[in-house]
């Protein structure tokens, strides 16, 4: 063994856990899946994700940190385990947690980041020194008692303007009235003469240029201090400038201290991998490329790969402790198809709904100018992006109803709920339809099972909702960017530590039933088979079972019912 054979195995042993025993041939994965898999992982990539998930179990990630520090407001962390084989052939796997833990980025025990320390040292600190020094004179120049000064006497003299060109203007309106009555009476006295009616006209006149002579002073009293106002804003601009200038080139400083090498032997650094963009904050600190980036670094095969979270769920929602995740697409899309160059990959498993017969749609309300439709469960609504999937409800309409005209379709239902799905003959129903949506005239219900025992009877749910850039087409709750989201609840039953709901939505945000069930300042409860918001299971337990709308011609009401299949 080589010095250098000895030094590579000093520093994996103690961060690799061998199977014992070791698994049997046909145990071990034939190909290492793609990180963007969102299927399950292989049987022996579960086995070494369960002892992972036994260790945080347990009560400690490492050393002095207990797996406590996950539980807070700010939510947990995604962990990462990836089963790999020695040189000697041994399978083992290593474990890798996403960022930083506690400000610390080495914890005993669990792979360590991919950037060069040393490149890293000589950046950061002087670095962050400089980005800190700019910033205060930011702030500083922000809190100036001469710049608040300057922009309390602009509003002060806004203010001043104000009442004066109000005043000006009940003057010039008294006077204006009092013109009036002076030519009705002069009419009614047989005094209108041409002179004393231009005399009048002279006063409407002089009140003109009065207002035009005062809006002149009011733009003179605000020139002298609007240069002033200019000046300072293009100080703070070239400060502000400066300091996004200072930052931007510490961040690629930094981006070129993470060198990542593919299963080609090939090494590229996070700046050259993502050049012209920017890298958003954190690339490059998910589990999977430390994990892959560590494994070829120091001679181990990947086999096998596997995110999960673990802990509270982020303020934003969308993660549940112990379900598995593919690779965000933001941070990690451009860089693990770099890493996995070189490497046996099997083709990314994409979600694909249950396959679905032929069979006519059921039609619950047909009338001459639209139908309801029951939707099964596993059948998109509209066409997806996967054009080998070809079977929509749209598709069907159509079929069934080649000269109707218009999108057809009022509403949608996500491809893993059922129910209700009302839908227009032409585009004048579909106008007067729609119009019911969108103010909100439409009486909809659904219904749903939760995974777990809700305490509270009945309530309103006011989230607001965005797409989660990283992982679309997931939504979070974001009360800064989010449209706003209502849904009123009520209990039906509670069994078998589960609880069934009646959903009324408000509004008819992408995924609001599933997100306000699942995030916690909901009703903290996922719906039963939600792999998004929180397990996969036989089906999502989601029904539309009820609309109430108006017909589009008569007005008349129309109520339409289909009982949920579970």
């Amino acid at each position: 063994m080589t010095c250098a054979d000895v030094a590579a195995a000093s520093t994996v042993q103690p961060l690799i856990t061998w199977f014992d025993p070791q698994p049997a041939p046909e145990e071990r994965p034939r190909r290492l899946n793609s990180p963007f898999d969102v299927g399950e992982p292989a049987l022996l990539v579960r086995r070494a994700m369960e002892q992972v998930m036994a260790q945080l179990r347990a009560g400690f990630i490492g050393p002095g940190l207990p797996t406590s520090v996950l539980a807070g407001a700010d939510g947990g962390k995604m962990f990462g385990v990836l089963v790999v084989a020695g040189p000697d052939g041994r399978l083992g796997f290593l474990k890798a947690f996403s960022g930083q833990l506690q400000q610390a980025w080495d914890v005993e025990g669990w792979v360590p980041p991919v950037f060069d320390r040393a490149a890293r040292a000589e950046v950061e600190p002087p670095g962050e020194r400089a980005v800190k020094v700019l910033t205060a004179k930011v702030d500083a120049f922000r809190q100036a008692p001469e710049r608040v000064a300057l922009q309390q006497q602009r509003a002060h003299l806004a203010q001043a303007h104000s009442e004066a060109r109000a005043s000006l203007k009940r003057l010039h309106e008294e006077r204006r009235l009092d013109r009036r009555r002076q030519r009705d009476d002069l009419r009614a006295e047989g005094r209108d003469t041409p002179e004393a009616m231009r005399a009048l006209d002279r006063q409407s006149q002089a009140d003109d240029v009065e207002l035009r002579q005062a809006k002149r002073a009011w733009q003179t009293e605000r020139e002298g201090l609007e240069v002033a106002l200019r000046r300072d804003a293009r100080r703070l601009g070239a400060l502000e400038r400066l300091r996004r200038l200072v930052s931007q080139v510490v961040s690629w400083q930094l981006y070129d201290s993470y060198l990542f090498v593919n299963g080609r032997g090939q090494q590229r650094s996070l700046r050259a991998l993502f050049e012209p963009r920017v890298p958003s904050s954190g690339t490059g600190d998910c589990a999977a490329p430390k994990l892959i980036t560590f494994a070829l670094r120091n001679g181990l095969t990947p086999l096998g790969l596997v995110e999960f979270w673990w802990g509270a769920a982020p303020p934003g929602g969308g993660r549940v402790e112990g379900a598995v995740y593919p690779a965000c697409k933001d941070k990690c899309g451009p860089l693990l198809p770099f890493l996995l160059e070189g490497l046996d990959v099997a083709p990314s498993r994409r979600f694909q709904p249950t396959a679905l017969p032929s069979h006519p749609l059921e039609t619950l309300h047909e009338g001459a100018r639209f139908v309801v439709v029951n939707k099964p469960e596993g059948l998109l609504s509209v066409p997806g992006t996967d054009e080998a999937v070809t079977d929509s409800v749209l598709a069907r309409l159509k079929a069934r109803y080649p000269h109707a005209s218009g999108p057809l379709l009022v509403h949608r239902l996500d491809v893993e709920t059922s129910g209700l799905l009302l839908v227009a003959l032409d585009d004048e129903a579909y106008v007067a339809l729609q119009a019911q949506f969108i103010e909100r005239a439409v009486d909809k219900r659904y219904v749903a099972v939760l995974d777990g025992v809700l305490e509270r009877d009945a309530g309103v749910i006011s989230l607001p909702l965005r797409v989660d850039l990283e992982q679309r087409p997931r939504q979070l709750v974001d009360f800064v960017h989010g449209k706003p989201a209502e849904t009123h609840f009520q209990v039906l039953a509670r069994a078998n530590g589960r609880t069934r709901v009646a959903f009324f939505p408000k509004t008819g945000r992408t995924h609001q039933l599933r997100v306000h069930a699942a995030h916690r300042d909901g009703l903290g409860l996922p719906i039963v088979g939600d792999r998004l918001y929180g397990r996969p299971d036989r089906r999502l337990l989601l029904h539309a079972e009820r609309l109430v709308f108006r017909e589009p011609t008569s007005g008349a009401l129309v109520v339409v019912e289909a009982p949920a299949p579970f």
